[in-house]
């Protein structure tokens, strides 16, 4: 695969460029770093906000015309907010591209925050919210998230509090925008059928005089360590019991991330690492068998997130009828105690290895994959790392594995979740 050539504007903008020429498509992308983890109490989802603001239009874009210019050059769009970034992107035919540089560059400068908008789209906001709260799932999620981390940002979901989300004004807004989104703070990347030279030149031209912006602040909390097992229980209209145990684990940087991606994989299956990122369970998988097969749960399933800082490795379970919470926690903590103190047969690493490996590269397919996973790694470790990602794997022993479930997955590590449905 060909070279992803960075380069830096004077501003700061720096810009992955990736030649792919199977096909006359090319993707455009602005990532910022920005997200929840940069938020605080009383501001929580205005990231996620921002981000819904920018597709209001600009002087020069009014509301509606960019989706409509993208899709009438046949193209698509989207952006999305997580805890430790915000992205857009523009997939186009590559004659086309210009397009998608025209719009990032003048809603990185220009976006117009009217307060009448911004009324319409709290409401907007809220009732996305509330759809979540809805789901059992999300809300034993946002307790036991809220518990395990007492100090840091990661606390807060990414939709933010209602409380924040019914006090935040036009002012917070246009603020957050005007200091997070700012040349460099921000990585382009385009991936695709289009000559390197124009396209850096062409980038330059639509970014380059859009001014640095302030310094933008630090995220200072560091979340102390876990000295001991947290506990809580959501009540709530629900058809199931649900079932939560998170720990504490290092960021994509650590030395330790393979091996605990290795073991997610072994636990519950290498999902699909794509943009999409869905994915049939594991069935072969240990938390499958263990549970599922069984009878216990008709669901599990093993999460474990490429973080700038250090994040959570999770199994939720949902408990089959008849079943019981009790049961289930007993045996999703027996699968995580039995591979903590037995190391994997061959055959097994083996498997997950080949597993994990295939969906590497299948998650490389495409043009707005590959752009997807450059711009992502840029965000928390480096976009390097992407053509280091297949040796690092390969090098993960099952000693390596066994070590990091002993040392991460341990009772005063954990915080348990429960979530009982109450009659209604």
């Amino acid at each position: 695969m060909p070279d992803t050539h960075q380069t830096t504007l004077p501003n700061g903008l720096t810009v992955l460029t990736k030649e792919v020429h199977s096909a006359p498509v090319a993707t455009f992308w602005i990532w910022y770093r920005v997200g929840s983890r940069n938020e605080i109490p009383g501001r929580t989802g205005i990231s996620h906000w921002v981000e819904h603001m920018l597709f209001k239009g600009t002087p020069t874009f009014g509301k509606g015309e960019i989706m409509r210019l993208v899709n009438k050059n046949g193209g698509v769009l989207n952006g999305f907010t997580l805890t430790d970034y915000t992205a857009y992107f523009e997939t186009l035919p590559s004659d086309r591209l210009e397009l998608a540089l025209q719009i990032e560059s003048d809603r990185m400068a220009n976006s117009v925050f009217d307060a009448r908008e911004v009324d319409s789209e709290r409401t907007v906001i809220i009732a996305e919210r509330e759809g979540e709260e809805n789901f059992p799932q999300f809300l034993l999620n946002e307790e036991v998230t809220a518990a395990a981390f007492k100090v840091h940002p990661y606390r807060h979901g990414v939709i933010g509090w209602k409380c924040d989300l019914q006090a935040i004004t036009r002012d917070d807004l246009y603020n957050h925008y005007r200091t997070f989104y700012t040349p460099n703070n921000a990585v382009a990347v385009a991936v695709g059928d289009f000559n390197t030279a124009w396209l850096r030149e062409k980038v330059a031209r639509y970014f380059g005089p859009i001014p640095a912006g302030p310094t933008v602040p630090v995220v200072r909390s560091v979340e102390p360590p876990q000295t001991g097992e947290r506990r809580v229980t959501v009540q709530q209209p629900g058809g199931a019991s649900y079932f939560q145990v998170s720990f504490h684990v290092p960021d994509a940087r650590h030395p330790d991330f393979f091996p605990l991606f290795v073991l997610s994989g072994a636990l519950d299956g290498v999902k699909s690492m794509n943009l999409l990122g869905r994915g049939s369970p594991g069935r072969s998988a240990r938390l499958y068998r263990a549970l599922v097969e069984t009878g216990l749960a008709t669901e599990v399933n093993c999460s474990f997130g490429v973080s700038k800082d250090p994040g959570l490795f999770t199994v939720t379970a949902t408990v089959r009828a008849g079943s019981s919470l009790p049961a289930v926690e007993a045996a999703v903590l027996a699968e995580l105690e039995k591979v903590a103190s037995e190391p994997l047969a061959a055959a097994e690493l083996a498997k997950v290895l080949k597993q994990a490996k295939a969906q590497f590269v299948y998650a490389g397919d495409g043009v707005v994959n590959l752009a997807y996973w450059l711009g992502l790694l840029e965000m928390v470790t480096s976009h390097r790392d992407y053509d280091l990602f297949l040796d690092r794997l390969a090098a993960v022993t099952k000693d390596d594995i066994q070590r990091v479930a002993a040392q991460y997955l341990t009772s005063t590590n954990r915080t348990v979740g429960w979530f009982v449905p109450m009659i209604q």
